[in-house]
């Protein structure tokens, strides 16, 4: 069964559950938000994008399905509450369809449809990529400045889904009528498909007012991006040189991408805390030249986990890893874990340090059961900030401005078979627990809400044991730039590196927070894995170049 489209991330709080046995309910009727957990139609690409927030599921369809007529082949809600959608049912995506669920009180969902298609327009000396308005159905390229619009060829043009019909035409170089205006030329489009698609676009080529541009540039640490336009098909690519120097240093061929008249740089290999210019080149011109500059590395503190303190928290019962007096940056669901006695503590210090490392001390994550319910082993940049009735709340990230390209550490991993298992998880028991380590960058607005240390924290956490409705990390915030992740289902009997890449989903974004959660067991924020299961993490290192 598959689920909403987010990270697991992991708590460890199964021992708040220590309460519910005292609480009398004495409301008759609950007030339960209700949620779709998961959603699948015919011709999907990917999982549904849901949030909770605004109550709307997002369905990505393939280019060629037909929105109108679609069979739900996968749909989960809130455990006990009943639903207006059913599988099997068939639903018309081409407006926002919703969906009620009801458990005592109704909630209205929206279900609603992304179908990107993906479009080309290419013509003879073109200047850059064609844009292309979905709004107003007008597809718009640039040639050389110099170049005749009563002359030129149609290289390639696809309008619509694959296979669609261009003025009655299934071919990438459709016949066209064009009309010459005072400062570009049109030609009219019909495009049809499926008896779905029927549109009139316009396609229009402009002279451009220059044949290179640098269009910008992005410094991080050790490494810059550069980003430029010029002729297709010409030599294109970038020089760069630190402000004041003297010689233009062109870079390499194999740090180039060039998608058609587009094409960027990553440039490795560069001074922190220095101001650079770039200048883009397409054949024999050149561009005017863009400055940017790189910033400073940033530590994370405990990063080899030799800093623990003992019988603080919350509590007063819980193993904390940070130094006796220090300032707290990691945290760990042993303060939920530890209510009633000191010897649950999940992670822990181990004299276990990897081969090699100057130091004495590992950290040992180990799920355990608690009171018949899993506590799952956790180590996290942030802050565990309060018990709230059953579950935990936890604040997820600290300040961070800096751009790493990859987390490396140490690992050992002893998994366990899964025998705690939460509503929703049930295909997954008897399988074999998988550790996880994951790392995001991101802009969040920091908070210090329920701090206890008033420091700040970027992404809030709250684990729901019973019906799995918490609030928990999604990887396709809006908010992340960047993000990787480590995951390990096999027995690591010896000590072994690791190396997660960022995936940067955009270059030129200045991060507010990072992100680190490790696990023992990957599902562990939904109360499922594997008691036993033992991660044992030492010597964390941030790099800030590419190779």
């Amino acid at each position: 069964m598959k689920k909403r489209s987010l990270v697991k991330c992991v708590c460890g709080l199964a021992a708040a559950v220590l309460f519910s046995g005292c609480i009398k309910n004495d409301i008759p009727y609950a007030k339960v938000p209700l949620s779709i957990v998961s959603m699948q139609v015919e011709g999907q690409i990917g999982n549904a994008v849901i949030s909770e927030d605004d109550r709307t599921v997002t369905l990505t369809l393939g280019e060629t399905v037909n929105p109108s007529s679609l069979k739900v082949t996968e749909f989960t809600c809130t455990d006990k509450a009943s639903s207006t959608l059913s599988v099997g049912q068939e639903i018309n995506l081409s407006s926002p369809y919703k969906v009620t669920l009801s458990l005592y009180q109704d909630y209205e969902w929206t279900v609603v449809r992304s179908q990107p298609v993906e479009r080309t327009f290419q013509v003879e000396n073109q200047v850059g990529n064609a844009t292309f308005d979905e709004v107003n159905l007008v597809a718009r390229a640039l040639i050389r400045k110099d170049a005749d619009l009563s002359e030129f060829s149609l290289f390639a043009l696809k309008l619509g889904p694959e296979g669609s019909a261009m003025n009655g035409e299934v071919t990438s170089v459709p016949t066209l009528k064009w009309t010459l205006y005072t400062n570009y030329a049109e030609a009219s489009v019909r495009v049809t498909y499926g008896g779905f698609v029927d549109q009139i676009w316009r396609v229009r080529v402009y002279n451009s007012s220059t044949n290179v541009i640098t269009e910008s540039a992005d410094g991080w640490v050790n490494v810059g991006w550069m980003y430029g336009t010029g002729v297709a098909g010409a030599d294109c690519g970038f020089e760069y040189r630190e402000v004041g120097a003297a010689e233009w240093i062109r870079v390499p061929q194999e740090y180039l991408t060039v998608d058609g008249g587009e094409f960027r740089a990553r440039v490795p290999h560069l001074d922190a805390n220095a101001t650079y210019e770039c200048r883009a080149y397409s054949g024999e011109e050149y561009a005017d030249a863009v400055e940017f500059s790189t910033v400073d590395v940033e530590t994370v503190p405990n990063m080899d986990f030799e800093d623990w303190v003992y019988n603080a928290g919350r509590n007063g019962k819980s193993i904390c890893p940070w130094a006796e007096g220090g300032s707290p940056f990691w945290d760990t669901g042993n303060h939920g874990s530890t209510t009633l006695s000191d010897k649950d503590n999940v992670t822990t210090p181990v004299s276990d340090p990897r081969p090699g490392s100057r130091g004495t001390t590992a950290a040992q994550l180990k799920s355990a059961t608690v009171v018949g319910v899993l506590a799952a082993g956790n180590l996290f940049i942030g802050e565990y900030k309060e018990t709230v009735g059953m579950n935990g709340r936890l604040g997820f990230g600290r300040g961070f401005t800096s751009y790493p390209t990859r987390l490396k550490g140490y690992f050992k991993y002893q998994t366990a078979p899964i025998t705690k298992i939460n509503a929703g998880f049930e295909y997954l028991e008897s399988r074999p627990d998988s550790c996880i380590v994951w790392v995001a960058l991101g802009d969040w607005e920091l908070s210090s809400a329920n701090s206890e240390t008033g420091q700040f924290t970027a992404v809030e956490i709250l684990t729901d044991n019973a019906n799995n409705n918490g609030t928990y990390f999604d990887k396709n915030d809006s908010h992340i730039i960047a993000y990787g992740e480590m995951v390990c289902g096999e027995n690591v009997s010896d000590y072994r590196e690791f190396s997660v890449e960022l995936d940067y989903r955009a270059t030129n974004r200045r991060p507010t927070a990072l992100l680190i959660v490790c696990s023992a067991s990957k599902y562990g924020d939904y109360f499922t894995g594997g008691p036993g299961a033992t991660l044992w993490l030492d010597d964390f290192s941030l790099e800030y170049d590419y190779d």
